[in-house]
């Protein structure tokens, strides 16, 4: 009886210790997050390094040595594989992958890491506003507005407050188009912006994504519906600090280190209405930073490597907008170049905007397109070329086939017209735009809509920027 008693204890022990060990491990593979709080746990460098850490553990965690049921590991599976897809896919410029991640960025600063309403201002000092940066102040006025204007936040921000006008600039003699952070120190005193807990921790969580995975300080900038935005396109290059330093360029270098004289990592420019507005506000920071964001954001369909060998790569990103990089040798510094196109259907009207003697060119233009006659479309960069030729591609009569080449895919007329024949070429590596041509003979087309440099032949609808052509 009593050898039956002990062993019935036994049996049980073993039993427990098999549960608490199980629960154990569970967790420990869980990692449950102990934090050494110090001044600088709540700091954006410090948040930083745990969101890497932390979704490095979730997407790298075995599954199978954790002890779940059949039901809850295919749950978590489908998880892990959506966070790695959404981790993937947000550096392509998708913004559902983007905010997928941010959410559970957030979710893991306000559950794990205990970020609360008495030590988020360590990260971004919001009760004191002469303690924020124009950056700062950037960020919590384009959050605010995106919840009212979507992706238009940027261009209420810029029509409401005229910033795309010219100006004189201190220490410049000609007017040119800029945003200062003068202008919008002034703006964020005159919105007078609360912001709630949950408010400050998005912009928190905004800050760390776009130094995490996001394009830098251009990351919430290039969703907006602006026509384009650039990098890396003006200030002193790196090497030329480098040569200013082995010379007698104390005081020069004195300037350049208090923001006097820009660098090239100072270099934001956005293309809006015609426009190239130069954003002195924003800065990359670090030519590091400029760099790590032309290797990432060209990568969509992995277009091959940028080398030195290879000095420039044309792709597109996930919205279809055209994104161009270039890199030392081939160019004095690292640059990008993202131009974005509206895919709305464009209409001649819409082009014209009711100038003097529009109507008669309209109709002269809907009456070249059903002609079938050779039209070329050329002026300088920005003028709205492509505009105009989409608003004339909806006079093709619906019978005729439309074949298209383009350098890069931008026009994206199956997505107007989805219902229509049409089908693009774009050059690559190996097939250049000749033989694209060549191929696109043998395609049953009725129209060549070509998009080319001033050296390729012409066709039924040309597409020709002027620039260099002579």
């Amino acid at each position: 009886m009593i050898v039956n008693f002990v062993l019935i204890l036994v049996v049980i022990a073993v039993a427990v210790y098999i549960v608490l060990y199980t629960i154990k491990k569970k967790k420990n593979a869980e990692v449950e997050v102990q934090l050494d709080v110090d001044d600088k746990t709540y700091t954006i460098e410090k948040m930083i390094e745990f969101i890497k850490r932390r979704l490095d553990e979730i997407t790298k965690i075995n599954l199978y040595d954790i002890g779940l049921s059949e039901e809850e590991l295919k749950r978590r599976k489908n998880k892990k594989y959506a966070l790695k897809k959404a981790l993937k896919g947000c550096t392509y410029g998708d913004v559902n992958d983007k905010k997928y991640v941010k959410e559970l960025i957030f979710d893991l600063l306000e559950k794990e890491y205990g970020v609360t309403e008495s030590n988020i201002s360590k990260a971004i000092p919001f009760d004191i506003p002469s303690l924020l940066t124009a950056q700062d102040k950037f960020d919590v006025l384009i959050y605010t507005y995106k919840k009212e204007f979507g992706y238009e936040a940027l261009t209420e921000l810029i029509k409401k407050y005229k910033l795309a006008t010219l100006k004189y600039v201190e220490g410049e003699t000609k007017p040119s188009y800029v945003i200062t952070s003068q202008e919008i120190e002034e703006i964020y005193e005159k919105e007078r912006i609360l912001l709630s807990f949950e408010d400050k921790l998005w912009v928190v969580v905004q800050r760390i994504y776009q130094h995490y995975k996001g394009y830098s300080s251009i990351d919430e900038v290039r969703d907006m519906n602006i026509d384009g935005i650039s990098g890396g396109v003006s200030g002193l290059p790196e090497s030329f600090l480098s040569q200013v330093a082995q010379t007698d360029g104390g005081d020069y270098l004195e300037q350049v280190s208090e923001h006097k004289v820009p660098r090239a990592c100072d270099s934001i420019w956005i293309f809006f209405q015609g426009k190239s507005i130069r954003l002195a506000f924003l800065s990359f920071g670090t030519e590091g930073e400029l760099k790590r964001v032309c290797q990432n954001i060209y990568k969509y369909n992995n277009p091959g490597q940028l080398s030195d060998t290879n000095g420039y790569k044309i792709n597109e990103m996930k919205d279809g907008s055209r994104v161009v990089v270039v890199r030392p040798s081939f160019s004095e510094t690292w640059a990008f170049f993202v131009r974005k196109f509206d895919v709305k259907r464009s209409t001649l009207e819409q082009w014209f905007k009711g100038e003097p003697g529009c109507d008669e060119s309209i109709e002269l233009l809907k009456y070249l397109v059903k002609g079938a006659r050779i039209i070329s479309i050329t002026g300088e960069q920005g003028c709205g070329k492509t505009t105009m030729l989409m608003g004339m591609i909806e006079n093709i009569y619906e019978t005729m086939n439309i074949r298209v080449q383009e350098t890069a895919f931008e026009l994206h007329l199956r997505k107007i017209y989805p219902t229509r024949n049409i089908l693009t070429f774009r050059e690559t590596e190996t097939i250049s735009g000749q033989e694209g041509l060549d191929v696109q003979k043998k395609t049953d087309g009725s129209v060549n809509i070509i998009r080319r440099g001033c050296n390729r032949p012409r066709s039924i609808l040309d597409d020709t920027s002027r620039s260099g052509c002579f």
